[in-house]
């Protein structure tokens, strides 16, 4: 008998003692529905049957409405929760995209017969279900019981290494993975509020912040948290915090003890947690990260904690059965999270510690090939991260055929304290030439980059990923025999849109051309640019009035400085016609203001 086998009988004796977990399937047909909260939004409680009588309005809308998959999107987790509850209820499969950018919603366009929530005003979204009288009175039909076969939800890959793809959901798998989550962690969580960092529009947050806490009966925070400066505990709450490395990489400067003492556990998922940060999340938070590994197509498949002695291997899973293939070392696994019984390759490679744990070794996936020569992605980022300039990077290969390009690496860079010294005492052609150098005696030629940015932070999505889509954004147009000019706009990426506000995250280049004489030595963005971009996104994504009529509020707070990634909200008031602005980071707010416009010129 192989080891791999061996592992599988072993774990799969586990299955049964789940059975004594909350059970998904027996919530969903019978929810709560007295007073106690459900969920906290803006402070205020949210009860179980409000949720409840919610869910029916929404099962009678949608019970009327033809077709049987429709797209869903909401930035509020309670919000979210009864719309998706109510799908059910009424027979349709959800789809949950992971924003709502213009070629998203086209792809879903192709494949869905109406769109749910914060959908752009064009794809005409049911956004609530009033309640009927009854239903207010707390008159409503009772829930059906739903089948574990029923296809519940398509939802889509981060896309970290590609496009995303689009990933079905049988109602067994996530009632399966919400057992196996209880049974290793619910003794730890007790009755924890759970506030969270991360979308509910992939997998790890639909999990973890709604239908997980749902089935245990634990209260949600309906307000995704952007930074961990803005936690603030409600008195005498203890809390779980669903994170990513993302998020945990950039803890605040300066986190209160009330604000620790009120953390019991927390979450981290959507990459490796380098063991410096899950360590200095210990000393800030309080809690060492439960760090939990798995993807939208196998959903949870190990975890691991890195306490005082522990080391870096992941322990399966209950019910997952994991064995390493002999002829590539690839991990393979069978679980009831999948939608069959048979094993699943992923492209990751392993090795086996025990009968219960492995190591992680790099993926398949980032072998790529350049002029027919094999290159190892994940090897070029751990010799750029070997060098003492370097924190963090991200290498992709680019490939341009229309554009007749040769391929070619680009590698994205947060620099060290010594490293940004360096940048800014020797410029950039010296930078990327010494970390070159740096890597040289690992890597063959070809495989040395091409293409140099530095950043503040890795570019993250809602979930906190970093995806090649975003990396990709950030370089320049291909340059023809001369240099390329000094780029003009900043890398974006939409985070939420509603009909009447957006918000935006900004990546600005090291290189702006508006950075050029402003200041000698110590460049900063001009406010004049700032404006600019407010108005620019704002005509982009509004129906503004024709012409600028003047500013009202106009503040500049702090300075914008060469790779900061920033957040632009705009919100369009028809009304007054006018558009509020604020540009915001973790270093807190750097502008805003609000901006008049009309069908006349302004006053001289």
């Amino acid at each position: 008998m192989s080891s791999g086998v061996v592992i599988a009988a072993w774990n799969s004796r586990r299955m049964d003692s789940m059975s004594d977990s909350p059970n998904l399937l027996t919530f969903l047909s019978a929810p709560r529905q007295h007073e106690q909260p459900f969920a906290w939004r803006d402070g205020k409680p949210l009860s179980h049957a409000c949720v409840a009588a919610q869910v029916a309005a929404w099962r009678r809308v949608l019970s009327s409405q033809a077709g049987s998959c429709f797209a869903l999107y909401s930035s509020d987790s309670a919000t979210f929760a009864c719309i998706l509850l109510g799908a059910w209820q009424a027979g349709k499969t959800v789809y949950l995209p992971g924003d709502v950018l213009p070629a998203t919603c086209a792809n879903l366009g192709k494949l869905v017969d109406g769109y749910l929530g914060d959908f752009p005003p064009q794809y005409a979204p049911l956004t609530e279900a009033p309640l009927t009288a009854a239903e207010a009175d707390g008159a409503r039909p009772a829930f059906k019981a739903l089948s574990p076969d029923f296809p519940a939800l398509v939802i889509y890959t981060s896309g970290s290494t590609g496009e995303p793809q689009a990933v079905p959901k049988f109602l067994s798998q996530l009632a399966a993975e919400v057992a196996s989550l209880e049974q290793l962690f619910g003794g730890r969580m007790g009755a924890a509020d759970i506030v969270a960092t991360v979308s509910h529009q992939h997998i790890y947050g639909l999990l973890f912040k709604v239908l997980w806490p749902l089935t245990a009966g634990r209260v949600i925070h309906a307000r995704q948290l952007e930074y961990l400066n803005e936690f603030q505990p409600l008195s005498g709450k203890q809390i779980v915090l669903v994170s990513s490395p993302a998020h945990l990489k950039r803890l605040p400067a300066a986190f209160s003890s009330d604000q620790a003492a009120a953390i019991r556990v927390i979450f981290s998922s959507g990459g490796p947690l380098p063991s410096e940060v899950a360590a200095a999340a210990g000393r800030a938070l309080g809690s060492i990260p439960i760090e939990v590994y798995g993807s939208s197509e196998t959903g949870g498949v190990a975890w691991r904690q890195r306490v005082a002695g522990a080391d870096d291997s992941w322990q399966a899973m209950p019910a997952v059965a994991w064995r390493v293939a002999a002829n590539d070392e690839v991990l393979e696994i069978s679980s009831p999270h999948l939608p069959d019984a048979g094993w699943h390759a992923l492209a990751d490679q392993v090795q086996a510690v025990d009968r219960q744990r492995f190591r992680l070794k790099g993926r398949v996936d980032r072998i790529v090939k350049v002029e027919e020569k094999r290159i190892s992605l994940d090897g070029l980022e751990r010799y750029l991260k070997a060098i003492t300039l370097v924190a963090d990077a991200r290498v992709v290969l680019v490939e341009q055929p229309e554009l007749q390009q040769r391929q070619r690496i680009a590698a994205f860079v947060v620099l060290s304290a010594s490293g940004s010294e360096m940048l800014a005492a020797q410029g950039k052609l010296a930078l990327n030439r010494l970390l070159r150098e740096g890597i040289a005696h690992a890597v063959e030629a070809i495989a040395l980059p091409r293409s140099w940015r530095y950043l503040d932070a890795l570019p993250v999505n809602a979930q906190g990923k970093t995806t090649r889509a975003d990396l990709l954004a950030l370089l320049e147009p291909a340059a023809g025999a001369g240099p390329a000019p000094a780029p003009r706009k900043p890398g974006e990426r939409l985070l939420e849109q509603e009909p009447q506000r957006v918000l935006l995250e900004l990546t600005v280049p090291a290189d702006l051309l508006y950075f050029n004489g402003h200041f000698e030595g110590a460049p900063i963005l001009p406010g004049v640019v700032q404006l600019d971009w407010a108005i620019s996104y704002g005509r982009r994504y509004f129906a503004l009035a024709p012409h600028f009529l003047g500013m009202l509020g106009l503040k500049f707070q702090r300075a914008i400085t060469p790779g900061m990634v920033v957040q632009l909200e705009l919100l369009h008031d028809l009304q007054k016609s006018s558009l509020a602005f604020r540009l915001f980071s973790v270093a807190g707010q750097h502008a805003s203001g609000r901006i008049t416009f009309g069908a006349g010129h302004a006053a001289s």
